[in-house]
């Protein structure tokens, strides 16, 4: 395989935006520790490998369905343009998500079914933002269906599958899925924002009414710190209301990387090969984001175990 097969396929892989899939479990894992003193361990290492399958299974499909639009057409890491079989793209989107929902399954037997159900309805909505006949992600509503699947149906789902008391058996636990989840899935839906930039021109071409579309790159950029501004608001609030403790102020480890995303985009929101990665730079302020709020709370619990 020559060097520039492997950037596509490193590119195709796209391993960093499964930290959308890893933080949500390991922040509720970190904030149920903090909170019941106990974790059921296991449930945590099978939610989170059950959620990196279903997110395989996710961005497969995405492509395939983007390929049947033709809005990847010179997108040549493309998982689709660089194996040329759908068939085989498809079997292993559809075994993963399988198995995802298998494990998903069992976890749900141990705890409760509500387990299950927000998972199916996360896959649901995931499905709603690009597979036919909906293609919802073409109206522009990519965005809030991001915010929801990775937000308080993922959190909710994860409270109850590692809550070590079963407190969560008939109940689900929307309020603490809201509080805990909203910043980091704004923080996630922030990539989602982010990919589209230096494609504009081609979702335009294609039909695909994404929110930058609507916006244009210039008043999408204006947003980026507001979006910001969100995430490090209500994360402060929920330590000043005593949430969360103190501690997860390290949450602000990731202001460089909210910082350097702020300053490309002002510059050079109207170069698109400039701008093309600035969704990785996202990624890296989510990730930081998480850790430093798994950080606190895992630290506060030592700290007063």
């Amino acid at each position: 395989m020559n060097e520039r097969n492997k950037s596509l396929w490193k590119q195709a892989i796209k391993w960093p935006l499964y930290s959308v899939a890893i933080l949500p479990v390991f922040i509720s894992g970190a904030y149920t520790l903090n909170s019941f003193k106990n974790i059921k361990i296991s449930n945590l290492i099978a939610f989170t490998i059950a959620a990196i399958l279903i997110l395989i299974w996710e961005n497969l499909t995405n492509d395939l369905f983007d390929s049947e639009t033709g809005i990847d057409e010179f997108k040549f890491h493309s998982i689709v343009n660089l194996v040329r079989s759908k068939k085989i793209i498809s079997t292993i989107a559809y075994t993963s998500l399988l198995i995802g929902l298998l494990v998903i399954a069992i976890i749900s037997i141990s705890t409760s079914i509500n387990v299950m159900i927000l998972v199916v309805s996360c896959c649901f909505l995931g499905y709603l933002y690009q597979g036919p006949p909906f293609r919802l992600g073409y109206q522009g509503l990519g965005e809030p269906l991001c915010w929801l699947a990775f937000g308080p149906l993922t959190y909710s789902a994860a409270l109850i599958a590692l809550n070590p008391s079963d407190i969560y058996t008939i109940t689900i636990p929307w309020k603490d899925s809201f509080l805990l989840g909203s910043g980091s899935s704004l923080a996630t839906t922030l990539i989602l924002f982010c990919s589209h930039f230096h494609q504009i021109e081609e979702d335009k071409k294609h039909g695909k009414n994404s929110p930058l579309v609507r916006l244009g790159p210039k008043k999408g950029a204006k947003l980026i710190p507001w979006i910001v501004f969100i995430v490090y608001f209500f994360q402060l609030f929920i330590i000043i209301n005593g949430f969360i403790p103190i501690l997860c102020i390290l949450f602000l480890i990731s202001l460089p990387q909210s910082i350097k995303l702020i300053t490309l985009l002002k510059s050079s929101y109207n170069k698109p090969e400039v701008i093309k990665n600035c969704k990785f730079i996202a990624v890296k302020f989510q990730t930081l984001n998480g850790i430093g709020l798994i950080a606190g709370l895992i630290i506060d619990y030592l700290i007063n175990k």
